[in-house]
């Protein structure tokens, strides 16, 4: 037992000295673009799927309307709204202007994940060089397209995205949404995301400004069609079939308003792709498991379990988790003691991982928007 508690001090200790020194920054919830106001450039298609997002449509549409991109030159950029069937009147509720085309989507082909389907017939209805894709419950600041594409400009980017600020409301969200965004920061570092030498790949849906051109090259949104993780595999295909550079960072001029009023709902937020990220493979969760107790839990454990040198690994171990933890409260405006709690976190995590993979086995499979995958 001594061995075995010594062996996984040494081993969670190791583990956190590399993701601290050597896991691409991760920890410092690194980069945030800086506001620019009024650029002109290249027309834009701003593309929104939605399909029963009756109480965010409005007020998420005419954030877009108000953007200052192009300086006040009407055709700078135009939105269109593809409604996927909803049944609550979210095309009514989008509101009417100029630059705003409601399309109601047609019936989803077979192959065909809903929002993929959404957005195949957005992108079609417009030509501009450039396109926004972005969700029907976020609200952009007036800057939030001149700075994605002065972003793009500057760096010659296929693609730039951005992980929004999320709802942070109820309790539930207090405790496990800055999580969500550290352990996916964690899953992918922003630095090799953003590094042209790295494979590593990934996107935040909720904000995508990518080339047409880039688009085309890895044969339209039908190179994904089935995807339940969109953000990531586009972000995959541009980056690796496509040869395209790209671009993660945070945003301060977008939020997503959804909420997750309670445990279930956020747990259902996580079970949705949670298997799927995993392949559906019963040897990566098993694997994934391992790893993540290795680092979640192995600190605590071991801190408690030893002595001596032993407990001081763990405690270090805990050390640099809490310490690393510590920008994405902030980001989030929490307090600091969250990050004595990032075990039982991680454990709620890992759960909702197991439950996922549940449903998948019993034949419930992935459920979003009253619709099963």
């Amino acid at each position: 037992m001594t061995t075995l508690v010594a062996a996984l001090a040494l081993t969670a200790v190791a583990i956190w000295v590399y993701l601290i020194a050597a896991h691409g920054r991760f920890w410092l919830s690194r980069p945030e673009l800086a506001p620019v106001t009024c650029v002109r450039g290249p027309r834009v298609d701003i593309v929104v799927p939605a399909r029963d997002e009756a109480e965010s449509i409005g007020p998420a549409i005419a954030s877009l309307l108000a953007q200052d991109y192009g300086a006040g030159f009407p055709q700078s950029f135009a939105v269109t709204l593809v409604d996927d069937n909803s049944t609550d009147g979210t095309a009514e509720r989008a509101g009417r202007a100029p630059n705003l085309n409601v399309l109601q989507g047609t019936p989803k082909p077979a192959g065909w994940v809903g929002k993929m389907w959404a957005l195949e017939q957005g992108i079609a209805a417009g030509n501009a060089p450039l396109i926004l894709l972005t969700d029907a419950d976020i609200l952009h600041e007036p800057q939030h397209l001149s700075t994605l594409v002065a972003c793009l400009e500057r760096s010659k980017l296929d693609m730039a995205s951005e992980m929004v600020h999320l709802n942070c409301s109820s309790l539930a969200e207090r405790a496990l949404v800055p999580a969500f965004v550290y352990f996916f920061q964690m899953l992918y570092p922003f630095a090799k995301v953003n590094d042209a030498r790295s494979s590593v790949a990934a996107a935040a849906g909720g904000t995508v400004l990518i080339r047409r051109e880039a688009l085309q090259r890895i044969g339209g949104i039908g190179a994904i069609k089935g995807a339940l993780i969109d953000d990531v595999s586009l972000a995959k295909a541009i980056k690796g079939r496509g040869g395209g550079a790209i671009f993660l960072g945070h945003s301060a001029l977008a939020t997503s308003v959804r909420p997750y009023a309670g445990l279930a709902d956020i747990w259902r937020m996580i079970a949705r792709t949670a298997f799927t990220q995993l392949r559906h493979s019963a040897w990566l969760l098993l694997g994934t498991l391992l790893g993540l107790s290795l680092v979640w839990l192995a600190p605590p454990a071991t801190a408690l379990l030893g002595h001596g040198w032993v407990r001081a690994c763990g405690l270090a171990a805990c050390a640099l988790a809490v310490v690393s933890y510590l920008p994405t409260l902030a980001r989030y405006r929490r307090s600091f003691a969250w990050a004595l709690a990032l075990p039982l976190i991680a454990l709620f995590y890992m759960a909702a991982t197991v439950g996922s993979a549940v449903d998948e086995w019993s034949g419930a499979g992935a459920r979003w928007k009253s619709r099963s995958y």
